[in-house]
């Protein structure tokens, strides 16, 4: 008889930092009581710490997997969804439908916001645990149930410059040039001596063939983002992420039919449910699926839709504890045309000591973490700054 699900457990794990994502606040910003701030350009919020939500699936034969998934903000209604909604479901069930699990949680809750936000998140983390499970069950690496490894290493871009001058991220960026790192981003939202003089700046020191992204933070509206765009062509930036609202489909299409450069997408997005419109509006020309938000089913199926519109993937990492991440490298491993992958830096680096396993990125690529299943599960350090939520 297969293995079956016996317990779900989730855990609030928090990591204290000294500079808050992205960079320090914005002048006259301070935190709020509850330990967030807002970035002014972008609207959005964002916590002084890094956070994250992990869940614990052990089976009755005594197997455990890991799954993850966003816990920046309001963690606890991830934790009450997976509790009340989603664990009484899966419950019983062999890791093994793991897929078809997924389809079933997302069907759930029509109506009453199935498309994305707190319930998809809190889906992706029970999606990752169970094919963790499912690769452990078959006594392999994750790639290998998704359809085999195309690479072992993954080529990495560096993510974000948080220092608090040109100068001083400039010469951040001349350091990640210097440890074989051949792309690096920068994040608009922080940009304070304005995004043209900050890539001009990066153009002039790294060189002519270093590939610079910029992340406008769905900042502008079409036209803003079009006359930007038109002052950056010199540059050459490799790609602008994000520089319309989520929700504005027509004027993403319109950056990428004027832009005279890649533009990226698709962080935010949890199914091929949002990557599909967009695919057939040709309004990206790389998509950046997040782990995140995905969980590994409907990673898979994105990656695999964006290979049909000839769209390559270069995936998205943010603030997390290292497990989607090192689902994140499982499943681009195995998925067809991937350009890149994102690295941020600040937050793996930390993590990749809390865990038990290897993630390694270095000279310019990840490697693909060992042995079974995600390859990955949290130390027993890790755990210590983790709150079970019962």
């Amino acid at each position: 008889m297969t293995d079956v699900v016996d317990s779900i457990e989730t855990f609030v794990v928090t990591l204290d930092r000294e500079t808050p994502y992205l960079g320090p606040a914005d002048p006259g910003t301070g935190e709020n009581e509850r330990g967030y701030i807002v970035r002014r350009r972008n609207g959005t919020i964002y916590p002084t710490v890094d956070r994250s939500v992990l869940v614990r699936i052990t089976t009755k034969s005594g197997r455990v997997g890991w799954g993850e998934t966003y816990g920046i903000c309001a963690p606890l209604a991830v934790c009450e969804i997976i509790k009340d909604l989603l664990a009484p479901v899966v419950s019983g069930r062999s890791p093994l439908d793991a897929a078809s699990l997924w389809d079933e949680l997302y069907d759930l809750m029509r109506v009453r916001g199935y498309i994305g936000g707190f319930y998809l998140d809190a889906i992706a983390a029970i999606d990752i645990a169970l094919w963790d499970l499912s690769a452990q069950i078959c006594d392999v690496p994750l790639c290998q149930l998704l359809g085999g490894a195309r690479r072992e290493s993954i080529p990495a871009y560096v993510s974000g410059l948080p220092a608090s001058t040109l100068d001083e991220r400039v010469e951040l960026a001349r350091q990640w040039q210097q440890r074989g790192f051949d792309g690096v981003k920068f994040a608009a939202v922080v940009s304070n001596d304005g995004i043209v003089t900050e890539m001009g700046a990066l153009r002039d020191a790294l060189g002519p063939d270093h590939k610079i992204m910029i992340d406008l933070h769905w900042m502008f509206s079409a036209a803003e983002a079009v006359e930007l765009a038109d002052r950056l062509a010199p540059l050459r930036p490799a790609f602008i992420e994000a520089p319309v609202k989520p929700e504005n489909i027509d004027g993403l299409t319109e950056v990428a039919r004027r832009a005279p450069f890649p533009v990226a997408a698709g962080e935010e997005w949890r199914t091929v449910h949002d990557a599909l419109p967009r695919l057939k509006a040709q309004a990206i020309g790389i998509m950046q699926p997040e782990m995140g938000h995905t969980g590994v089913t409907q990673f898979m199926r994105m990656a695999h839709l964006a290979h049909a519109f000839h769209v390559p993937i270069a995936p998205h990492a943010t603030i997390g504890m290292g497990i989607f991440m090192a689902a994140s490298l499982h499943a681009t491993a195995a998925a067809p045309l991937v350009t890149t992958h994102e690295y941020q830096h600040s937050i793996f680096d930390r993590v990749a000591g809390f865990v038990e396993g290897d993630l390694i990125c270095r000279e310019g690529a990840y490697a693909l973490p060992g042995g079974t299943g995600l390859g990955v599960r949290p130390s027993a350090a890790m755990m210590e700054h983790a709150v079970r939520i019962d």
